[in-house]
């Protein structure tokens, strides 16, 4: 797992197959409690990366997904923006992962 220290995510999903993205802002309570949830799921896929962003910070990378409430986690394949959900539950963030990854 890595966290953004510049606002270059355009340039990480253009150089991976595929990126998870846990949008999340220092503030907030509902991103540091799905901060190891994210962790967790990173350690399972090994094939993918995964990426802390924080959407206060990094406004380029912000505007690659729709992002109006934090948490929110957004999916990329090959360049491209899959799907986003913005929640504080592991199902809905593993439904979400699983979507990317068992392509």
């Amino acid at each position: 797992m890595q966290t953004l220290d510049q606002d270059n995510l355009q340039e990480i999903v253009a150089g991976n197959d595929t990126v998870v993205v846990q949008y999340m802002a220092s503030w907030c309570g509902n991103c540091r409690v799905m901060k190891p949830k994210f962790k967790k799921l990173a350690g399972e896929n090994e094939n993918t990366v995964f990426i802390l962003a924080d959407a206060e910070k990094f406004p380029e990378s912000r505007k690659m997904a729709t992002v109006d409430n934090l948490p929110t986690f957004a999916t990329f394949k090959n360049g491209t923006f899959v799907n986003q959900v913005q929640t504080n539950k592991f199902e809905n963030l593993k439904d979400l992962v699983n979507e990317v990854t068992s392509n």
